[in-house]
């Protein structure tokens, strides 16, 4: 194949993608609210953040054909989803992993609010952003992204988090209904929460914080409420509104929790 026939090739396929790209999203903006994995990620009570995750089984430059990587990161690095099984061990017997979470409660229309500085999310904080009705994937911007935490490598408890009256007001007052989770799968009435550090919950309430948001799953044909949690947004230059947001965890069997990749679309 001569060098002017390959260029005209790859110049059509790039016009192709672009037509595509532009069909999806028009003129719409996608900001990647996923942050970097670096050996500088702080990561869950460690002063030293990640450290070395990654590293070469054959290389290159030293003879081989190819560069083949492997990497070891902890279930709940970065920004990540938590799995039911990650605070109930019912559940962790039961199978429900990060396989299970569904992709309709992870994808879809969202809201971005800001919480007032300088305060963990209680139920007077809840009441205040006077969130709509209809309303099911909500992302927290706190004080957390003013601070750059997710930038820094050692782990900072006092980070600003969900408190168990908090958490409890979001369930009892959200438009979330009970629904039969084995019979309409795609018709649930779900909530997606999202904030931008490491736990949703607030260091001292990390526990019960976490109970309330998912302690109620689908077992055999109980009805089920279904909250799934996605920790450590990049916030930073997202500004309050309505988005369409994307969350795509792998489909790791037995995971408690795993990092995912996710976007907003203005």
């Amino acid at each position: 194949m001569n060098k002017s026939k390959l260029q005209l090739q790859l110049c059509a396929g790039i016009f192709t993608l672009s037509i595509l790209s532009n069909a999806a999203y028009g003129s719409d903006k996608i900001f990647d609210i996923t942050h970097k994995i670096t050996s500088q990620l702080p990561t869950f009570g460690s002063r030293k953040g990640l450290g070395q995750f990654i590293s070469l089984l054959s290389s290159i430059k030293n003879g081989s054909t190819v560069n083949v990587s492997e990497f070891k990161l902890g279930t709940h690095t970065g920004t990540h989803v938590d799995a039911p099984s990650h605070f109930f061990q019912k559940y962790y017997e039961q199978g429900f992993d990060v396989s299970t979470l569904s992709l309709q409660t992870l994808n879809g229309p969202a809201l971005v609010v800001d919480v007032p500085r300088n305060k963990n999310i209680t139920a007077e904080v809840m009441k205040s952003l006077k969130i709509p009705r209809g309303v099911r994937r909500v992302l927290f911007k706190t004080l957390n992204t003013d601070r750059r935490l997710m930038h820094k490598t050692e782990f900072a408890s006092d980070f600003t988090g969900f408190k168990e009256d908090g958490a409890q007001w979001l369930v009892d007052n959200t438009d979330i209904k009970l629904v039969e989770l084995i019979v309409l799968p795609t018709h649930s009435s779900v909530l997606t929460v999202g904030l931008d550090y490491l736990s949703v919950s607030a260091y001292v309430d990390a526990a019960p914080t976490h109970h309330i948001f998912l302690r109620k799953r689908v077992t055999n044909s109980e009805v089920s409420l279904e909250i799934v949690l996605v920790e450590g947004l990049n916030l930073g230059d997202i500004k309050p509104g309505k988005y369409t947001v994307h969350c795509l965890p792998l489909r790791m069997v037995g995971a408690d929790g795993c990092p995912t990749r996710c976007i907003l679309i203005a």
